[in-house]
């Protein structure tokens, strides 16, 4: 029996329009715990992940090397047994409270960084190869064609390029109808602009198949574009789940606001109702008072601005100094060391500054900060005067 979805189209990937699907849950992660066999006793991998996808939804896991993130794909997968805690996937246990199914009885498709095609076969026998046998190929057949590659289903992997790979492998995971697709940094093998394309037309095609994705990237720029939510781990700790327009205006962590929306952290201490740093002063945002300090008692305060809110001056007798620049094509994105403390700061062209020259920083007036860990919304300049 043939399997049921859309008919294929003529232009695949411009005509896509995200499907009116039902809202439920596909993956749960309940109290997730993990650390590999090798590890100590307290060297956890994982440490108490909850976290839910929805169907159609994209989610990234953003974090530095070694977070835990492809982990996390592994346990969802089957590779990985977890320590503690349980997954879900469609409302069914398939790992904890007791059960544990193997990877291929989960209805999970895997996308793999270096792709993982098998070189004997051609690109028509890589997509189908997780079929069942006497399954019905139209799916496979139709996302060839929805991926841009129908010609091609003789060619063998080396006949194919990077970006047509990529696609070939995304093809195949998802030819057996599977309710959920993993990529562990699908894109990072391939150059800008393919890698531009190809992200942007990944949640058109999920939505297309009625899938959801759970999308391994490092870098924020990437998930942020792409994504629906983005989870943000650090040391096998979940900081934040949220939309790109959360975390960006409402960060919950020092962590997110400086790993996410790279921006600096400044030392900080109160005098009356100013928050002091050494690049100057900030207070609460005009209508509201500083509020008390959040945290532990003795915990540190720090002040999170964005590159855009340091301003440069050339000094010769100034504490800080220009260790490089970048050119992004319409700005320069400068890295300044000032005592142990490493900025970025971004400015317009004509503030052109070579290495090693010295310069004093400031906070531009008006510009915004939040104070960690209160989370509180700040400004620069002098306190609003209250009625």
């Amino acid at each position: 029996m043939a399997l049921a979805g859309p008919a294929p189209i003529a232009s695949p990937l411009a005509e896509l329009m995200p499907a009116d699907l039902p809202l439920r849950e596909h993956v749960q992660l309940q109290g997730l715990w993990h650390r590999y066999a090798n590890a100590t006793a307290g060297d956890w991998t994982l440490q108490g992940i909850d976290l839910a996808l929805h169907q159609g939804e994209l989610v990234g896991l953003l974090g530095p090397s070694g977070c835990g993130k492809t982990t996390l794909l592994r346990l969802i997968a089957g590779f990985e047994r977890p320590e503690r805690g349980s997954v879900l996937i469609d409302g069914r246990a398939v790992a904890g409270q007791g059960r544990w199914l193997p990877p291929e009885r989960r209805g999970v498709g895997m996308v793999f960084q270096d792709y993982a095609l098998f070189p004997h076969l051609d690109a028509w026998r890589n997509a189908c190869f997780g079929l069942r046998r006497g399954q019905d190929s139209s799916r496979a057949s139709w996302l060839l064609e929805l991926l841009g590659l129908n010609g091609l289903e003789g060619r063998y992997p080396h006949e194919l390029s990077g970006g047509q790979r990529q696609r070939l492998a995304l093809a195949r995971a998802l030819a057996p109808g599977p309710s959920v697709v993993l990529l562990d940094e699908p894109f990072s093998n391939l150059d800008v602009e393919v890698r531009l394309r190809l992200r942007s037309e990944l949640p058109a095609v999920l939505s297309r198949c009625g899938a959801s994705g759970l999308i391994v990237t490092h870098d924020p720029e990437e998930a942020l574009a792409i994504c629906d939510r983005v989870a943000v781990l650090r040391d096998g700790v979940l900081h934040q789940c949220a939309s790109p327009r959360q975390l960006v205006q409402h960060p919950a962590t020092s962590f997110v606001g400086r790993f996410v929306l790279q921006g600096n952290l400044l030392p900080a201490q109160r005098c009356g109702e100013q928050v002091v740093t050494a690049l100057g002063s900030l207070h609460a945002k005009a209508g509201s008072s500083l509020l008390p300090q959040g945290g532990a008692a003795g915990d540190s305060e720090e002040v999170l601005v964005s590159p855009e809110a340091i301003g440069l001056h050339p000094d010769a007798e100034g504490e800080a100094w220009v260790q490089g620049r970048e050119f992004l094509g319409r700005e320069w994105l400068y890295r300044v060391q000032l005592g142990d403390l490493k900025l970025r700061l971004r400015l317009p062209l004509e503030a052109e500054y070579s290495r090693g020259q010295r310069c004093r920083l400031t906070l531009r007036p008006g510009a915004l900060g939040v104070l960690f860990p209160s989370q509180q919304a700040l400004q620069v300049g002098p306190p609003a005067q209250r009625p």
